[in-house]
């Protein structure tokens, strides 16, 4: 049987406006638009079978996958604006590519597994405001990016990436700690793995600019 991801921008929007703080230069608004521009169809992310995640699950693994996966869906974003533009080194390039690459597969398996433990794909509104999703970039934040050129493109979305890096390493270390899910809790470990080492590759990235 087919499952469709959706992920609307209200449905991101509300889940956001639960996160209480940013780790970020900037924290989105609850009315904050923060995927501009996505298209799911060329996104990458596929309307095949997501996988279910096998065994018992808690709180803990359930709010993971219900932050992380507006959180990829911005990165998926942010990345989808850079791939557009022109003038951009091919390193930055490179780098949004294997970022979208990563993430969009991930934003499916993660909504798989909600999907087979009866759990919505979106936060509940009734969700403490204490759990955030650091680093997200607000509507002003994706603005900028949507706008930048050349060189100026290239810095500001290193710098966004870097602090939403940093927000999703902390939520995955999060999971590795609390989780129960085997799946979910590998997830998290192979986010802090591939994300930190993302973290220092962008700041390599980001010296000479």
């Amino acid at each position: 049987m087919k499952k469709t991801l959706t992920i609307s921008a209200a449905a991101i929007a509300a889940a956001i406006a639960l996160a209480g703080c940013s780790a970020g230069p900037e924290t989105a608004s609850p009315d904050a638009s923060i995927t501009p521009g996505i298209n799911h169809d060329s996104s990458g992310i596929s309307s095949s079978p997501a996988p279910a995640a096998s065994g018992d699950f808690n709180d803990a693994d359930t709010m993971f996958a219900q932050m992380m996966i507006p959180h990829h869906t911005q990165a998926v974003a942010m990345s989808d604006i850079m791939l557009k533009k022109e003038g951009i080194p091919d390193a930055v390039t490179l780098l949004a590519a294997k970022i979208k690459a990563a993430q969009a597969p991930e934003i499916e398996k993660m909504t798989g597994w909600l999907e087979s433990w009866g759990q919505p794909t979106v936060m509940p509104t009734n969700m403490p405001s204490t759990h955030s999703m650091s680093g997200m970039m607000g509507g002003d934040g994706m603005a900028k990016l949507e706008a930048a050129q050349g060189t100026e493109a290239a810095r500001l979305f290193l710098t966004q990436m870097i602090a939403h890096h940093e927000g999703a390493v902390m939520m995955a270390k999060t999971e590795t700690t609390n989780g129960k899910n085997a799946d979910a809790v590998q997830l998290s470990k192979d986010i802090v793995s591939s994300q930190e080492a993302e973290i220092q590759e962008m700041k390599d990235l980001l010296a000479p600019l």
